[in-house]
């Protein structure tokens, strides 16, 4: 190609000075969803299960994305893609009504599997690298395989419900019996889960927003428009008037005069088109 760009001085851009090559991670594929999961196995710790044999009614609480573990494999006889197998680890909360006047909180575990196929190119070169590896200072790191990376972006789900069932789960449950979880998800909770199918359980419905990439590390041709230079001083945190500073910091109006209408998604967080 004979309009091919090579590193070196740019003279058509007076604001480029040149073209650089950097080695990054290229995102080959991506993709975005909004996962709607209901009647999710809740598997409590021992102390929770207690209160959950005695309940009456539950009501939803809240949950925190404790960790997601992904899972990178080609696809057979489709050169390219690759699917992404996401098991995502939930620390939940509810609140157990038993007949007292207040309700009980109860903690436990949810899992939720996620399976996206995504194109992440094809790339049979073996990789080396010159870094040292951990615990062996004088080797360089092993061969890596050319698998891409998948990157998995999530925030802590929304509870849509939760509800008390007798025996067995309902009809299309999405979580099976575990067997083991890992002992770093299990010290989140500061007691031992009960994982068995013995006393009533508590099935619960989660709004999960997530995105999921394929990279994988290439050489870019990138446009250079200087060295990245540091335009102020270091600050040696010196004596400063309190009263200077204390001018500077805007009134705050909006404390004294709230708004008159919400904006466009309302008062609520989970606003998300």
């Amino acid at each position: 190609m004979a309009d091919r760009v090579v590193p070196g001085p740019v003279s058509d851009t007076a604001c480029i000075r040149e073209a650089v090559c950097i080695h990054t991670k290229k995102i080959f594929d991506s993709c975005k969803d909004k996962d709607c999961v209901e009647d999710l196995r809740f598997y409590p710790t021992q102390q929770s299960q207690e209160v959950i044999d005695r309940a009456i009614s539950v009501k939803a609480g809240r949950a925190e994305l404790l960790n997601a573990y992904i899972d990178v494999e080609p696809v057979n006889f489709n050169r390219g893609f690759f699917t992404v197998d996401v098991r995502y680890f939930y620390r939940v909360s509810a609140d157990v009504f038993t007949g007292a006047s207040r309700p009980v909180e109860v903690c436990g575990l949810c899992v939720f599997d996620k399976r996206a196929i995504l194109f992440g190119s094809d790339g049979s070169a073996k990789i080396f690298s010159s870094v040292a590896a951990e615990d062996s200072p004088d080797d360089q790191q092993p061969e890596k395989s050319n698998l891409p990376t998948a990157v998995v972006e999530a925030v802590d789900p929304i509870v849509l419900s939760a509800r008390l069932v007798d025996g067995c789960g309902p009809r299309g449950a999405q979580a099976a019996e575990l067997s083991e979880v890992p002992k770093q998800i299990c010290d989140c909770f500061g007691g031992e889960l009960s994982l068995g199918g013995q006393g009533r359980r508590v099935y619960i419905s989660l709004g999960q927003f997530s995105m999921i990439r394929l990279e994988r590390d290439t050489q870019l041709l990138m446009p250079a428009y200087d060295y990245c230079v540091p335009d102020k001083e270091c600050s040696c945190g010196g004596e400063e008037d309190p009263c200077e500073v204390f001018r500077k910091v805007q009134f705050p109006m909006d404390e004294f005069f709230p708004p008159n209408s919400a904006g466009p998604c309302g008062d609520s967080q989970d606003c998300c088109q």
